[in-house]
């Protein structure tokens, strides 16, 4: 059940285990936001787009996009790269967090418009706390970009 007039967080990844542990980290954080997540960047743009198993959703505010940068089907840096591109979304702040501790994704990343780039801390309490930390932020300290109705 969605919190009213709060922005959402929508959680792009893949991996089964930081998903999990990713909104245990923001359930714990006691966000109302309601926070929701899909499995591919394909699923990411219908989403952002209304479209597919999303079409006819209710248009939402977005607080934060949670990007892993290797997603299936439509990979993270596309994702980023559509929704930096499009007017009607690229307020959107988008926090890449990723296992790549490639240099070239980090810069492509900001060149594409990224909003904060964050590596997955390997030990588990360190990965919590990171993402219980940019919950806090994006959802409570950060104020969001207003409503746009077309999306």
């Amino acid at each position: 059940m969605m919190a009213p007039n709060l922005p959402q967080i929508l959680v792009v990844e893949d991996d089964a285990n930081d998903l999990e542990m990713t909104l245990d980290a923001l359930r714990e954080s006691h966000i109302a936001n309601d926070i929701v997540s899909v499995r591919d960047g394909a699923a990411a743009l219908d989403f952002l787009y209304a479209r597919g198993e999303f079409a006819g959703r209710p248009s939402t505010r977005l607080s934060v996009v949670l990007l892993d940068l290797k997603l299936p089907k439509v990979d993270g840096t596309e994702v980023l790269r559509t929704i930096k591109a499009d007017e009607r979304l690229r307020a959107i702040p988008v926090v890449v967090v990723t296992s790549s501790r490639e240099e070239r994704d980090l810069v492509r990343s900001y060149d594409l418009g990224v909003n904060s780039f964050v590596v997955k801390p390997v030990d588990f309490s360190e990965f919590h706390r990171a993402i219980r930390a940019l919950g806090l932020y994006w959802a409570i300290t950060n104020e969001p970009p207003p409503h746009r109705p077309s999306v």
